[in-house]
């Protein structure tokens, strides 16, 4: 098991280029969600803070001490940042685990997808882009693609430093400067990044950080004229807010959002494959992930035997403290979180659904002042429920059954969430024909959860507008601009005189 450090981490905000308190000095503890300990103290940030950040990014970008650099230039800084991330790696794994809970295996293979995303927009800003056409003559056409400007980037507690970073690197690669915040919840691991960046000497103003609530830090990056786009990730009802307050300024806005996403499963499908995967599509993560497999829907058939098997196996799943190997579910992140979990829990019970397993805080083992919860199934649950409608955020799944695939696309799409979805069947033909018809933006067959860094990332409906990664998410972060140029310079002759 990984030592914890007893010393209290004193975090700080950084804005342009130097380390800061709050403006009125205040703090708010950061816990531990294994064990209920203070591992470190954040500023709370002011409306003032958030403003002086976003003075220093647009005096930054406007000066064009990043956004003047050429793709070559910036893409020499975003490999230097992959390579620190590296080098950190055992470092910022376990600060991750510290701070989220979550087991370190899960951990490292979120630091090393970080670096892989520097690398990966790195590589991407320098490749070929825009368009040449043909016009009438003398004119000669073309779209070029610039950096919007000023980015405000607002983040979730579940992915700490992944999460931050498929912001920030496509954000810094194509030139613009951020300003960003972290969760108050988790950030510990995006402050360590931005020691990353004064040690590689990312220049100053073009990368800032203030911490603080989301309704007084975030809403002043939403809501200021000075913020020429703002990309959040987190709920759907802080989405909502978020986009509110951005449209007086008709700012750029990109939302990645919550989801209730379904997870389909055919009698044809290869039934060990099948609840492996569902029990990671759920259970991987604690349950806090968007793309979470939260609705199971089996076809009655196999219904039964499903859910034991799925059952008899989520009993078997070790759940403890992120820093013991042993460990395959960590805690949830904070006290506020398990309370809202262990709400929706007994509302299922109150909704008439059956728990067939689970359902409870964990309390032994030495689990008692962590956020722990046993893995849950819901069965006998109805279309209408909210614990099938709403998004638990938390290792809490239902199992539904349905009859035809036309019943299990109806019920996959009966939510006002599209962001993941999967089939699993050993008919090609009927996979495709329903995941097609699944109004989400992320779906797999045969599989659930694995994410690239070069496929976009975002949902249909209430989950969202826009998307991450890939190509497309760094075009969230430009402009396009139509130039033309006349080849023949002489007068139009439009008016007589």
């Amino acid at each position: 098991m990984v030592e914890v450090k007893a010393k209290v981490i004193n975090l700080k905000m950084y804005i342009d280029g130097e380390w800061k308190d709050a403006e009125n000095q205040e703090t708010r503890p950061v816990i531990n969600p294994a064990n209920s300990e203070v591992i470190a103290t954040a500023p709370e940030g002011t409306v003032e803070d958030a403003r002086a950040a976003i003075y220093a990014a647009r005096k930054a970008f406007e000066n064009g001490v990043w956004s003047g650099l050429s793709a070559q230039e910036r893409a020499s800084y975003l490999l230097k940042v992959a390579d620190k991330i590296d080098e950190y790696a055992e470092e910022l794994t376990e600060l991750e685990t510290l701070d989220n809970g979550k087991p370190l295996r899960e951990a490292g293979g979120d630091i090393a997808d970080a670096a892989a995303c520097f690398r990966y927009y790195a590589g991407l800003i320098t490749k070929p882009d825009g368009q040449t056409y043909h016009v009438a003559d003398p004119m000669q056409a073309m779209v070029v693609r610039e950096p919007i400007g000023v980015c405000g980037l607002i983040v979730p507690w579940n992915y700490p430093l992944l999460m931050s970073v498929w912001k920030i690197a496509p954000a810094l690669a194509a030139g613009n400067t951020i300003v960003f915040k972290p969760s108050e919840v988790t950030p510990i691991t995006p402050k360590k990044l931005f020691e990353i960046f004064e040690e590689v000497g990312l220049p100053k103003g073009a990368a800032n950080m203030v911490m603080g609530a989301g309704p007084v830090v975030g809403n002043e990056i939403a809501s200021h004229p000075e913020v020429d786009m703002v990309s959040f990730t987190g709920g759907t009802k802080t989405g909502k807010h978020i986009m509110k307050a951005a449209a007086d300024t008709m700012k750029k806005v990109s939302l990645e959002l919550g989801g209730k996403s379904p997870n389909i499963i055919f009698a044809d499908a290869d039934f060990e494959t099948a609840v492996d995967y569902a029990l990671f599509g759920i259970y991987c993560g604690t349950g806090q992930v968007c793309s979470a497999g939260s609705r199971i829907l089996v076809e009655e058939s196999i219904y039964d035997q499903f859910v034991a098997r799925f059952v008899e196996r989520a009993k078997q799943i070790k759940v403890g403290p992120g820093n013991d190997p042993a460990t395959e579910m960590g805690p949830l992140v904070s006290a506020q979180h398990l309370e809202k979990v262990l709400h929706y829990i007994e509302l299922g019970k109150q909704e008439g659904a059956t728990v067939a397993c689970g359902g409870n805080r964990i309390k032994s083992n030495n689990l008692e002042n962590g956020f722990f919860v046993e893995p849950t199934v819901f069965i006998d649950v109805k279309q209408d429920m909210r614990i099938v409608q709403e998004e638990i955020f938390g290792p809490v799944v239902v199992i539904q059954k349905f009859k035809d695939e036309a019943e299990a696309v109806k019920l996959a799409n009966g939510t006002v969430y599209g962001l993941a979805g999967a089939v699993f069947s050993n008919d090609g033909a009927k996979a495709l024909r329903v995941i097609k018809k699944l109004r989400a933006g992320i779906t797999w067959i045969n599989s659930y959860h694995p994410t690239y860094n070069e496929a976009p990332w975002g949902g249909y409906k209430q989950s969202g507008i826009g998307r991450s990664l890939g190509t497309f998410g760094l075009e969230e972060f430009q402009e396009i601009k139509q130039i033309n140029i006349n080849l023949q310079v002489e007068p139009v002759g439009w008016f007589e005189n």
